[in-house]
């Protein structure tokens, strides 16, 4: 994974203190706002969105950059913010943390025209399965933690803002047989269902789930489900069906809290 905090990290304001605060900000003056030396994590995290609400889906080698929209609110104005997406049971400390991704850069914040110290943030995170994720056990639910200074070098943050999943990239096939075929005969549809490795950099059949196998009559935009298919040890998916007309067949993985949904493209079948 790729940590951009030090080894104490994520413990209160600590995180923050790798930020480099300018020095004209340090020295900044807010009318009307008292200097806050006594307060000390009073910056507020709100309506933040991860990746538009969807989950982070990887494969084994494409990068995906996702951002993250959210409001930073601190009457003393904000110098800088810092934003991370981790995994774990305590962001306090190190040893409970079992994945961590920073950005690049730091995030860019805007300060609204009407609304005094009210800021819209976005952060991107570039991400690269091939040399982030090397073990498979982190794939699930993440959190995101922000943090920021203000304009007097007062620290806050909140290590739960929002959380999100991220989910292996999974991959489906059908084939359905024979081709043209009679009316009233039978078909088989084969498949298989696949999902990334993130330790080996490939992608093996995913065992045990389940697949919905679906038709679609030419000339018609509607899949109907026909039955539900439950894969084999190494991800094969195999059923039988009756040719009645001309149409498409396909199977539809719904994922899991690991894997993303998938659908195999409509494999037509010409009925003579």
């Amino acid at each position: 994974m790729r940590i951009r905090v030090a080894a104490a990290a994520l413990s209160g304001a600590v995180v923050l203190s790798a930020l480099a605060l300018p020095a004209a900000a340090q020295a900044s003056e807010r009318p009307g706002v008292v200097h806050p030396n006594d307060s000390l994590g009073n910056t507020k995290f709100s309506d933040a969105v991860i990746n538009g609400g969807k989950a982070i889906v990887l494969g084994t080698t494409a990068k995906k950059s996702v951002t993250v929209t959210y409001t930073a609110s601190n009457e003393s104005g904000i110098a800088l913010t810092e934003a991370f997406l981790w995994q774990g049971t305590d962001s306090s400390n190190t040893d409970d943390i079992t994945g961590s991704l920073g950005t690049d850069d730091n995030p860019s914040c805007t300060e609204s025209t009407t609304d005094i110290g009210v800021y819209s943030c976005k952060a991107v995170f570039n991400i690269n399965p091939a040399l982030d994720f090397k073990d498979n056990g982190v794939a699930g639910t993440w959190k995101l933690f922000l943090g920021a200074w203000d304009l007097y070098a007062n620290a806050g943050y909140d290590d739960n803002v929002a959380t999100t999943s991220i989910k292996k990239l999974s991959k489906l096939t059908a084939n359905a047989t024979p081709e043209p075929v009679k009316k009233g005969k039978t078909i088989t549809v084969a498949g298989k269902l696949t999902r990334a490795n993130w330790e080996t950099g490939k992608y093996p059949g995913y065992g045990s789930q389940s697949a919905k196998l679906q038709f679609r009559k030419k000339g018609s935009s509607t899949y109907t489900t026909l039955k539900t298919v439950r894969a084999g040890s190494t991800g094969a998916l195999k059923s039988t069906t009756k040719a009645t007309v001309d149409g498409y067949y396909r199977y539809v993985f719904a994922g899991t809290a690991t894997t993303a949904a998938s659908t195999a493209p409509g494999d037509f079948v010409d009925v003579k």
